[in-house]
């Protein structure tokens, strides 16, 4: 009980953030849609997990410095400025379908990127917890991480879901989906240094 608590504290420290993002991809969806938010929540998470528990046992030292891994925040920002010019020449265009074409022509492997583009503060709370644990608690921790992020993706959902919540969204949404890309992106650079660190290549 003691492992299982820890985990689910743990896991909602470091996946808190991802809550307006997948509200705001929950608020767009169609038919066919809805499972490639929840299958590219998951591949991100399953990702995030292999890589801090090969790297907290030594098995592999593959975790990117922080500032390196904030370079993945250049991906929200050009899918928020891809979103917002779409959106110019087509009223009418879905979000999720502009962010599923040319280069990331699977919904779900957008989704993944951009998770995996938030996890800097995943990394640097899963490695030194998962050194923590015992070989009977790993399965535990990992099993309540992914029933987790069944629990964050159903209450994304049922956010997303609330009328007001989504006529908010959909009202705006010109507008607002850039806005929380390209504000995701800045922050991911922001809060892992790499303004700083590319500041000081010029110094």
């Amino acid at each position: 009980m003691g492992t299982t608590l820890t985990a689910v504290a743990v896991y909602v420290a470091t996946g808190i953030d991802y809550l307006i993002l997948l509200i705001v991809l929950f608020s767009q969806t169609k038919k066919g849609q809805l499972k490639h938010i929840v299958i590219g929540q998951y591949l991100g998470t399953a990702i995030i997990i292999t890589v801090s528990f090969f790297a907290a046992y030594g098995v592999a030292n593959f975790v990117p410095q922080q500032w390196m891994v904030g370079f993945l925040g250049l991906l929200p920002i050009y899918l928020g400025i891809k979103v917002w010019s779409k959106g110019d020449e087509d009223e009418g265009s879905n979000v999720l379908s502009i962010l599923s074409s040319n280069r990331f022509n699977q919904l779900f492997l957008t989704v993944t990127f951009i998770v995996l583009a938030s996890s800097a503060d995943d990394f640097s709370v899963y490695v030194p917890y998962f050194t923590t644990l015992n070989s009977s608690e790993i399965p535990i921790v990992i099993i309540v991480f992914f029933i987790m992020v069944g629990v964050l993706c159903y209450i994304s959902y049922r956010l997303a879901s609330v009328n007001y919540i989504s006529e908010k969204i959909e009202k705006y949404e010109r507008w607002l989906v850039p806005i929380v890309f390209i504000g995701l992106g800045v922050y991911i650079m922001f809060e892992n240094g790499t303004f700083n660190d590319l500041l000081a290549l010029f110094q």
